[in-house]
């Protein structure tokens, strides 16, 4: 009894003595003033629609060339462009970004075409591979059922997107990715794994989603121990019209 009266006066005591510094504290105690976050500009509305890239943004795309991007081997990028947009280019395989990336901030925006045919996963299907690793899914899914977790803004084959905020075919849809990159251990499995965050129209689609390993198509995630990596657009090939892509930047986080 002795003993729970003393630790009873003890936590008086403390409590006591932590509100009387709570009470000596002054305002700029817990204030503190660097480092100063940098100051970025961020980008102006477009005519047609979107904004351009903030100031400190690697500007992937910006409507007139591939020279940013190379094939799947390492040669030139051959997909279309016309009129500040990217085509798909089913004969001539993914393309790839020249440099490679750790964490960042990407922002894209793909369009369907009006004219789409198909359903399921033949569909529009595309893809934008996260350190050439990890496929965000893209297709078409308005008024168009797959499995969820191959749906557009699922982690392809792994976590289903939270919602479905497709617009109709020939509208453009935005993706906004926050992608942070794995740490791996000497041995070469996760010291931690990936994790993501993407929204689509203003919707978020992924919060914080952690990345298992690879998307594979057959078979479940592996874990691949990797540096930095290109961002990596599919070309899928499936017996649809192929999808467009514009407005493409990437920050460095």
């Amino acid at each position: 009894m002795k003993n729970k009266i003393v630790a009873i006066i003890g936590l008086a005591v403390l409590g006591c003595n932590y509100a009387s510094a709570q009470e000596r504290m002054k305002p700029g105690m817990s204030e503190f003033y660097s480092p100063v976050p940098p100051v970025v500009t961020p980008g102006e509305e477009m005519r047609g629609g979107g904004f351009t890239a903030p100031s400190d943004a690697i500007i992937l795309f910006d409507g007139k060339d591939l020279s940013a991007w190379e094939n799947s081997k390492g040669g030139p990028a051959e997909w279309k462009v016309k009129d500040g947009v990217i085509t798909v280019d089913k004969s001539k395989g993914d393309i790839r970004t020249k440099e490679k990336f750790g964490s960042f901030q990407l922002h894209l925006e793909w369009r369907v075409p009006k004219t789409i045919q198909g359903e399921g996963q033949a569909r529009g299907n595309s893809g934008v591979f996260l350190q050439g690793m990890y496929e965000v899914q893209i297709l078409d899914n308005y008024n168009n059922s797959t499995y969820v977790n191959g749906q557009a803004g699922s982690i392809y084959k792994q976590t289903a997107p939270l919602a479905n905020a497709m617009r109709k075919p020939g509208e453009w849809n935005v993706y906004d990715i926050i992608y942070t990159a794995p740490v791996f251990k000497e041995d070469g499995s996760y010291r931690v794994r990936p994790q993501v965050t993407i929204i689509q129209n203003g919707v978020v689609l992924q919060n914080n989603t952690t990345i298992l390993g690879t998307t594979e198509y057959i078979g479940f995630p592996k874990v691949v121990k990797h540096g930095e990596g290109p961002i990596l657009l599919q070309s899928h090939g499936d017996p649809s019209e192929p999808i467009s892509f514009r407005n493409i930047w990437i920050r460095k986080m």
